[in-house]
């Protein structure tokens, strides 16, 4: 009679200790989020070139805007369609993930990780075509210029948003997982654990 209470119990408890610490998670369908800013990045860094929205990917500042606000990305391993995407802001969004995220060094290219950390090198490996370039933020304090970084050697600047043709790369905010549709890693645990506590409990009566 109370083996039920225990296994609730045991799942209660596992749900605090199996809760993950990391800064990235790997939602699947092309989908990483960040638990620190509470963004999710799209795993394919520059994505309007792989789904032929553009040619290589470069665009101006107007049309990068225009490719992220109309993107509506189907996440096809959960068969979910997300819209709702942006560029990211300079510092709290761009600059962190490629520094503080992806180890990205003042006078470095992003793609040069001698000397980071295994966190760091495993976080640049959760994605695919990072390019060691410039990247374009949705950041457009001063007037007809936008913030953007290099990929390429560490540093920010502004560009004249109808200079150059650069990279963008698209992000939301919130977690899919938290919006229901995607289990929470630990979620799957936990009901993996229950069912296993049910068949023994079956097997017992």
């Amino acid at each position: 009679m109370q083996t039920k209470p225990l296994i609730l119990a045991l799942l209660a408890g596992l749900s605090f200790s199996g809760t993950s610490q990391a800064a990235l998670m790997d939602r699947g369908g092309g989908l990483i989020y960040d638990d620190v800013l509470n963004i999710t990045w799209l795993q394919d860094a520059n994505y309007a070139r792989t789904s032929g929205y553009d040619a290589d990917g470069l665009m101006y500042w107007y049309d990068a805007m225009t490719w992220a606000d109309n993107l509506v990305y189907h996440d096809s391993l959960h068969n979910e369609d997300y819209s709702d995407w942006r560029l990211p802001s300079i510092n709290g969004e761009l600059i962190h993930h490629f520094v503080s995220n992806l180890g990205n060094k003042a006078g470095e290219s992003v793609l040069n990780q001698i000397g980071d950390t295994a966190e760091q090198i495993a976080n640049l490996e959760l994605f695919s075509n990072v390019q060691s370039n410039v990247y374009w933020s949705g950041t457009n304090d001063v007037p007809g210029y936008a913030w953007v970084f290099y990929t390429n050697n560490g540093f920010d600047s502004i560009v004249g948003k109808d200079h150059l043709e650069l990279l963008a790369w698209a992000v939301r905010s919130g977690d899919v997982a938290a919006e229901g549709n995607v289990p929470e890693p630990a979620t799957l645990m936990l009901l993996g654990l229950g069912l296993a506590g049910l068949g023994v409990m079956r097997r017992r009566g």
